[in-house]
């Protein structure tokens, strides 16, 4: 079993793109179009599909050009203040970066007093020697303590200071 295509169709078809069916349609073709199935329908899925599309073209709002211009404008806008704020951000980066890379080394290098301090606190907490006033203005001068508590004060500082520079650029305001 073949199935054949209508020899009217082609013509149908055209009359249907230019859109002259079946006012220019020759008064044969369209008794042809009546009784051939295949030719009906084709003019009738056609048609329907091109009365869909005018009234959804004809539904669709136009927008004021203003509006346009203006959602142009802040597009490019947007566009120009992303290319500037990038080397904000590396720079952003670099200074994390850096911020860790002291905050590692200082750790690295006082690791040894760190253990020092221990050791000596360990001595000087034994039961029989609790005398507070002996024992805190020595181990704070000597054990390096201050040095400590100023590193832990650095360290706040540097991270309100990223947390601030942060809320300071986030793009949310």
């Amino acid at each position: 079993m073949t199935i054949r295509p209508c020899p009217c169709e082609k013509e149908i078809a055209g009359l249907l793109a230019c859109g002259q069916w079946p006012q220019a349609a020759p008064a044969d073709l369209r008794i042809h179009a009546a009784t051939c199935r295949s030719c009906a329908e084709l003019a009738l899925v056609t048609s329907t599909f091109r009365a869909a599309r005018a009234t959804a073209a004809a539904a669709a709002p136009l927008v004021s050009p203003g509006i346009l211009w203006w959602r142009a404008q802040l597009r490019r806008r947007n566009a120009a203040i992303e290319r500037v704020t990038r080397p904000i951000l590396g720079a952003q980066i670099f200074a994390f970066v850096i911020c860790i890379a002291v905050a590692i080394g200082f750790s690295a290098s006082h690791a040894a007093q760190g253990i020092g301090l221990i050791s000596e606190l360990t001595q000087h907490f034994r039961p029989a020697q609790i005398d507070v006033t002996k024992v805190w203005p020595n181990s704070i001068a000597g054990s390096g303590l201050a040095l400590w508590a100023l590193a832990g004060l650095i360290a706040m500082l540097v991270l309100l200071g990223g947390v601030a520079v942060y809320l300071a650029s986030s793009e949310e305001r």
